[in-house]
């Protein structure tokens, strides 16, 4: 069996984390106040951040539908978020199932997988809160998902969980600041972005020491690999089913958001921090552009 060596810098790291985790924490369960009401004609997101904002078919919306499409539109990407998170930890029990479990890596590995849990649980209590379905990915997205745990480790699974947390906590930032924005939301937001911090700081170290191992034809694969995830994250935050709601039809509206360039500045503005440090990192090249260009988190030349 593989065992997690005891480097003394990725053991320092994991150390700190794990007492930043036992002195900062939310239950959200006993921080969160499911039982307030839900103030009316409050947004559940920033317009500007909505899928079809600057579109011929946002235009044809009322002020009414606009909520409701942001409402629609928020449990689509808390709903994915729990699909994502719920890969994550099995990528991470993958990592832990061949690591000493006496090290602080795997420690604070089966931290995090604690922290996912709740986190996962108040993204379906919100959901089940605002009144809409759980609509989670796309169904090709959700069969192809169940090979992700094979075939992820290394750089590309860290960065993959990079890509996915830190688009999220962007907009999430954006929208916890915003005293406009729904109360619940904003709690909901704010709870992630401050437990996610430590969990970005542990997936950048390992994917910077993992890049120093690699081989040609593997760094090839491993780029590959994330691209291909991070394209299935961006194309999966909104739902088709969600433009329903609001009395559109879902294929018409899904492309007019696909196409939509205001939705790709969103993606690009909320990957760009990430895609700086990936590309830094050299996890972003050859041969996966094309899909860094489809998942619109790079503009193409």
């Amino acid at each position: 069996m593989t065992r997690t060596l005891r480097e003394p810098g990725r053991e320092k790291t994991a150390e700190r984390l794990l007492k930043s985790s036992a002195s900062k924490f939310y239950d959200p369960d006993v921080d969160i106040d499911w039982a307030a009401p839900l103030p009316e004609n409050m947004p559940y997101q920033p317009e500007h951040r909505c899928s079809l904002y600057g579109t011929h078919l946002w235009d044809k919306l009322s002020p009414e539908q606009r909520l409701e499409l942001g409402k629609h539109e928020l449990a689509s990407v808390a709903s994915n978020g729990i699909f994502f998170e719920v890969l994550l930890m099995q990528m991470l029990l993958k990592e832990v199932y061949n690591a000493d479990p006496t090290t602080r890596h795997a420690q604070y590995a089966l931290t995090e997988v604690a922290d996912e849990c709740r986190h996962s649980t108040m993204f379906a209590r919100s959901v089940e809160r605002v009144g809409a379905p759980a609509y989670g990915p796309l169904k090709i997205v959700h069969r192809a998902g169940k090979l992700l745990p094979l075939v992820g480790y290394g750089p590309a699974l860290y960065g993959s969980i990079l890509v996915a947390e830190e688009i999220l906590d962007r907009i999430q930032r954006e929208s916890m600041a915003d005293e406009n924005i729904q109360p619940l939301v904003r709690m909901v937001n704010r709870i992630h972005v401050l437990e996610e911090a430590r969990h970005v700081t542990f997936a950048r170290e390992e994917v910077t020491r993992g890049m120093q191992k690699l081989g040609k034809v593997e760094l090839r694969y491993q780029r590959w690999l994330i691209a291909l995830v991070s394209f299935a994250i961006t194309r999966s935050l909104v739902n088709p089913r969600v433009y329903k709601a609001v009395g559109l039809n879902p294929k018409e509206a899904w492309h007019t958001a696909m196409d939509n360039p205001h939705f790709h500045e969103t993606i690009r503005w909320s990957g760009e921090r990430i895609m700086a440090f990936l590309t830094e990192a050299g996890l972003v090249g050859a041969p996966g552009m094309h899909l860094w260009h489809k998942s619109f988190l790079l503009e193409k030349r």
